[in-house]
């Protein structure tokens, strides 16, 4: 365990008192933050709704870091004494997130602090470029992609499930027979974030907006079928869920994405994507 720190260095749970001066943190990086924020701007900083804790670090009176502690724990501006008071905070309370996710350097050090009470994890990408675009893609949109329909949920899972289980590992349905991930996927539906290509009855393409804030954007869950791989699908269905993305949901339209996965970076850099920053997850 860390040592026990002064008051002054120790995190405190913030409430919504603290939104405006944790939404103007987020602001800082609207990019990197965006999935805290839009947390934070969807739910507030009461732990009931936001379903999290949201820890703050105060420096001179001043909030300057937050930490967003859920199903993952996500440090925002976390400078070197906030992250120590975090770690002791999460291990105060003990392990209750499935990952840790954020500014590579930022996780680097928390993580240092945690593995010896909450490792081994079950898998480490240390470095995963955070890449964004704040304009059009410079390859033709492909026209079939589109909004998924409600009726279309059936029709979406089974890519849904089979990408999920091929990006993290372990499938989506374990627990609670995927109750939960299927409503997920339903409210990404439902709000318009969810775009796909459909062939004979089957998603061939998919990707969905899954954080959004009125500022930027993120990517998640892009996927092609294993037999359409290789086919010149991926790149105009980016820019695809790009020109849709930007004209109704953000200006900067953002994803990350693991160092090794090398087809993946070299279509989102076709598609227009540059790097701005780096992520690390953490999973267990």
């Amino acid at each position: 365990m860390l040592r026990v720190r002064q008051r002054s260095e120790q995190a405190r749970l913030l409430d919504d008192r603290d939104r405006a001066a944790a939404l103007e943190l987020c602001a800082a990086d609207p990019v990197a933050n965006v999935f805290v924020e839009s947390r934070i701007r969807a739910f507030g900083l009461d732990p009931g709704r936001l379903g999290a804790q949201m820890w703050g670090f105060e420096q001179g009176g001043r909030l300057i870091s937050l930490c967003y502690g859920g199903a993952n724990l996500v440090p925002v501006q976390a400078t070197g004494p906030a992250i120590g008071a975090f770690a002791d905070r999460a291990l105060r309370q003990g392990r209750r997130c499935s990952s840790i996710v954020g500014d590579s350097a930022v996780v680097t050090e928390l993580w240092g602090y945690l593995r010896p009470h909450w490792g081994p994890a079950r898998d480490v990408r240390a470095a995963q470029p955070l890449m964004a675009i704040d304009g059009p893609s410079p390859v033709a949109p492909d026209p079939d992609v589109r909004r998924v329909r409600m009726d279309e949920i059936d029709v979406l899972l089974p890519a849904s499930i089979a990408m999920f289980t091929e990006e993290v590992g372990i499938s989506p349905l374990n627990g609670d027979g995927g109750a939960s991930y299927r409503a997920r996927v339903a409210e990404l539906v439902r709000s318009g974030r969810a775009f796909a290509r459909f062939e004979d009855g089957r998603v061939v393409f998919k990707a969905e907006v899954g954080a959004a804030t009125p500022q930027a954007c993120q990517v998640q869950g892009v996927w092609v079928a294993p037999d359409r791989r290789g086919r010149g699908l991926a790149a105009p269905g980016m820019a695809a869920v790009v020109e849709l993305a930007r004209a109704s949901i953000s200006p900067v339209v953002s994803l990350y994405v693991n160092d090794f996965n090398t087809p993946g970076r070299a279509t989102y850099r076709r598609a227009g994507f540059r790097e701005v920053g780096e992520f690390m997850s953490v999973l267990f």
